[in-house]
């Protein structure tokens, strides 16, 4: 059985409000773990108009409260921006207030620009220091050490799970070297996927976990016709296309045709990097979840979907939940 999971950063969309997409994910939360996902997963970018889920801590706990089974965590918590300490200290909370229910994953990105970085107080050298920050981060979510001076309270002794994050090749390698599962950000940057998990798997030394588990990251477009599903696409293909013009902003709402209000060269970018995905039709979702499936072989899928209408969005990952589920029965 593949554990599936989703992906949500509380899109804020055009004419919407933070608080209203702060309400939209706790929706789309309790509507996940009624139809029986196993993760709900949010995500750290800063200065977006677009995006409610900076305080990414603050949202998983909003999250976990209104909330009585699904894991809640993050997907992921861009380190650089933060001390280790002050990270485990809020996912130790988190994980006393809420045992057994909490995941931390760790990306070395700063899911900003230059200027929010130094707003951050963490300035540009952060990456340098990730593999001995996630070292630390460990450290201070681990068991106790005779002598250690600096303790995380809460934190010290709670294990949360840590999950490595990454788009590239140096991610994989130290997931492999420290012995941690893995999750490809292969919603929006696909190209080494292949290369990045064969990496993991082979480079793999039991460490936090004892084997390798890799979750693969696909983008849902679900709906009743296929034109349905590609027009809800739309919002997301113009968002990313805005973000590479350096204008961010608030989710667009969907269109018919995108020519109307992207260049060819800009679309054909965009779809390149969200091609990792799976639009249609249910049995169209079901195909193509299954390929994916049998391609990249993942140990768990989480599903995301930036869509601009609530009700077409929780009706996407109900799609998905009965596609994984038909996948997961032939399976056994």
């Amino acid at each position: 059985m593949i554990p599936f999971s989703i992906l949500d950063l509380s899109p804020i969309p055009q004419g919407s409000s933070p608080a209203d997409a702060l309400a939209n994910t706790v929706a789309l939360a309790q509507h996940a773990e009624g139809l029986g996902y196993h993760r709900f997963w949010l995500a750290e970018h800063h200065n977006s108009t677009g995006i409610a889920s900076a305080a990414t801590a603050v949202v998983i706990g909003h999250v976990a409260g209104h909330t009585d089974r699904i894991r809640v965590g993050a997907g992921g918590i861009m380190l650089p921006n933060h001390a280790p300490l002050q990270v485990a200290e809020a996912f130790g909370t988190l994980e006393t207030l809420y045992p057994g229910r909490i995941d931390l994953g760790v990306g070395r990105a700063p899911g900003t620009d230059p200027a929010t970085m130094q707003a951050l107080r963490r300035g540009m050298g952060g990456g340098d220091r990730f593999p001995e920050d996630v070292v630390e981060l460990l450290g201070f979510l681990g068991p106790e050490h005779d002598g250690q001076r600096v303790r995380a309270v809460p934190g010290m002794g709670t294990n949360v799970p840590v999950w490595m994050l990454g788009s590239s090749l140096f991610g994989a390698q130290l997931a492999a070297h420290l012995g941690l599962p893995y999750a490809f950000a292969s919603h929006f940057a696909p190209d080494m996927l292949g290369e990045a998990v064969a990496i993991y798997r082979d480079r793999f030394r039991p460490g936090v976990t004892d084997a390798p588990r890799f979750m693969l990251a696909v983008n849902l477009f679900a709906a009743d016709t296929e034109a349905d599903a590609y027009r809800m696409r739309s919002s997301m293909v113009q968002g990313f296309i805005n973000l590479r013009r350096g204008m961010a902003g608030p989710l667009p709402t969907p269109v018919d045709d995108l020519t109307s209000v992207a260049s060819a060269p800009e679309i054909k970018m965009a779809e390149a990097a969200l091609r990792v995905a799976a639009v249609g039709t249910p049995d169209q979702i079901e195909t193509q979840l299954r390929d994916l499936i049998t391609r990249y072989r993942p140990d768990e899928v989480i599903l995301t979907g930036h869509i601009f209408d609530q009700e077409a969005r929780r009706e996407s990952f109900r799609i998905g939940a009965e596609a994984m589920g038909r996948i997961n029965a032939g399976a056994r």
